[in-house]
């Protein structure tokens, strides 16, 4: 049995209680309750403290409700034992087939299992990196590549309808500074003082005039142009290239132009329109404001400049119109460190657009990345000149030890990464850990197959009792939580919450593996038993699950290390 399962089964108990007259509950009975593995051992395999909870609103001491639920919590199928302790609390003992009955429920849910429908319904929007296509993407932008996707991939297997977005700043004077530096290398004069330095730079150029020859022929002001938007494509393209090798992905690249040439609903016009219509929007200084003070913010925003200038938020505004006319319920934001003051501006502009914040933008803030290599920090980049990029860090340290090290930890904490220890190979580097268990797995799957071994669930010859060992059921109680961390990861944004949890499965995976009393190979001649075929349901259950979370983290799953 699974905690949900057991929940389930105790919001049954609850409704027959109510049912029968033996309970009243005003309120109704809860959709579910609350089922936790006990801290300490001896308290059962699973404890819930719905009684306490409860007990007040049926007019009941706490544990006279739970003496109530626990005589019909007994007779479930697969409860051995559920017994009374403290002020209430019930601790809940799994029988050893219904708790082996996991492995195999695993092993049957394959690349699903994880899953729920705990998000099903929402249409989210997930934007995040949102750089400049004027450099090569860098450390900055890569803690967001991982976050980014892992909160995308656990919100899908949350049952949400997920689209990850990336934002093309592909307008204003940056672009055309951008474009001088490149036609500046390009016919060999002086990058323009407030231009963009770096190789990458002189790189472009060679790759633009290699393409197109008659570039530097152009009139000087078709060929600024044409050296801009050359440059724009070659490097936009290298940052989709940068992302797709480092194992992430956007379903929409938009670009910030298309809301300023576009006059469909959700271009900047047509937002301003909007807004000056509901009454939010005035005049002053010649300029055109919006009051976001009416909600929150601690100052109004300037849309248009008195010189006819329209500004960043102006296009931010009409951006996130935008989405919502593409029928998303929720915008979610990922911004580093120095954008801390967008929250506030952001969820007003929801606001004054006729949205709930609290419902329908959702801002997450993360801090800064330092990598340490010989105890000095990487700082410069010899292709980018002011920066580390991307390419650098994976040639450096891996896609996978990347990845995973910067997933473990929650987006708004400081993070400090060390390039020799993210990257040897020992138990010490929790990513070698985790993969490693999972190739465990797999050359124990293959030994048993050189043994003419299958997993019995083929055969129907799976009898779940016989992983009755301690370790084997802290196992199986492990698996059984994977569901409850995924939902947990996506419903907080925090996909940390699956590699850690990866850690601690392997951790006990591997207690049992060297447990001489539960081997999964038979000893010396001995013949193949039905405990060595249920030993072998137990070590795929754990392959699945090790496979579906690093998937979740983007991260790939070995078979041998």
């Amino acid at each position: 049995m699974t905690p949900d399962q057991i929940s389930a089964a105790i919001v049954d108990v609850l409704q027959a209680l109510v049912d029968d007259g033996s309970v009243a509950l005003p309120d109704g009975v809860p959709a579910s309750v609350t089922v936790e593995r006990p801290r300490q051992k001896g308290h059962g395999d699973y404890a819930t403290n719905v009684a306490l909870q409860l007990g007040k609103r049926a007019g009941l001491n706490p544990r006279e409700l739970a003496a109530l639920v626990q005589r019909r919590l007994e007779a479930v199928e697969g409860v051995s034992a559920v017994e009374i302790a403290g002020p209430g609390f019930l601790n809940i003992t799994i029988d050893a087939g219904a708790q082996g009955q996991v492995a195999a429920d695993v092993v049957a849910a394959g690349a699903s299992y994880g899953g729920s429908d705990v998000l099903a319904g929402n249409r989210i929007n997930v934007e995040f990196i949102s750089a400049n296509p004027t450099g090569p993407l860098h450390l900055g932008h890569t803690r967001w590549a991982v976050l980014g996707d892992a909160i995308g991939r656990v919100l899908q297997a949350a049952g949400a309808e997920v689209t990850r977005e990336f934002y093309i700043n592909d307008r204003g004077n940056q672009m055309d500074l951008f474009g001088a530096s490149i036609e500046a290398a390009a016919l060999g004069r002086p990058i323009p003082e407030d231009g963009y330095q770096g190789e990458y730079i002189a790189d472009l150029a060679a790759r633009i005039v290699a393409d197109r020859p008659e570039i530097v022929d152009l009139p000087a002001d078709e060929r600024l142009v044409a050296f801009r938007e050359a440059g724009y494509a070659v490097q936009l393209k290298d940052q989709q290239d940068q992302l797709d090798g480092f194992n992430t992905h956007f379903d929409v690249w938009f670009s910030e132009r298309s809301l300023h040439e576009d006059t469909s609903h959700g271009s900047v016009t047509d937002t301003l329109k909007g807004l000056q219509d509901k009454g939010h929007l005035f005049e002053a200084d010649g300029a055109l404001w919006m009051r976001t003070t009416d909600f929150g913010d601690d100052r109004d925003r300037v849309l248009i400049r008195s010189n006819g200038v329209l500004t960043y938020f102006a296009s931010d505004t009409a951006y996130y119109l935008n989405k919502r006319a593409r029928g998303f319920d929720r915008c979610i934001y990922l911004l580093g460190a120095d954008h801390h003051g967008y929250v506030g501006r952001l969820r007003a502009m929801a606001a004054c657009a006729g949205d709930d914040p609290d419902s329908h933008i959702e801002v997450l803030i993360g801090q800064l990345v330092k990598i340490l290599r010989d105890g000095e920090e990487l700082r410069l980049s010899k292709r980018a000149g002011t920066m580390v990029t991307l390419d650098e860090l994976v040639d450096e340290i891996g896609v996978d030890a990347l990845r995973y090290s910067l997933a473990r930890y929650p987006a708004d904490s400081p993070l400090t990464l060390d390039v020799a220890e993210i990257t040897k190979a020992s138990n010490d580097n929790p990513v070698y850990y985790v993969q490693y268990g999972h190739a465990r797995t797999c050359r124990m799957m293959e030994n048993a197959a050189d043994l003419g071994m299958s997993l019995p669930v083929e055969a129907g010859t799976f009898d779940p009792a016989l992983l009755s060992h301690e370790l084997e059921g802290q196992l199986l109680r492990a698996l059984a939580e994977f569901p409850r961390v995924v939902a947990s990861a996506a419903e907080l944004r925090e996909p940390h919450r699956i590699a850690r949890y990866l850690e601690a499965m392997t951790s006990v995976f591997n207690k049992w593996y060297d447990t001489r009393e539960c081997r999964m190979l038979p000893s010396g001649d001995e013949p193949v038993r039905p405990v060595n075929e249920a030993r072998l349901m137990l070590v795929a259950a754990t392959r699945t699950v090790l496979a579906n979370g690093l998937g979740l983290l983007g991260v790939s799953a070995p078979e041998r290390m």
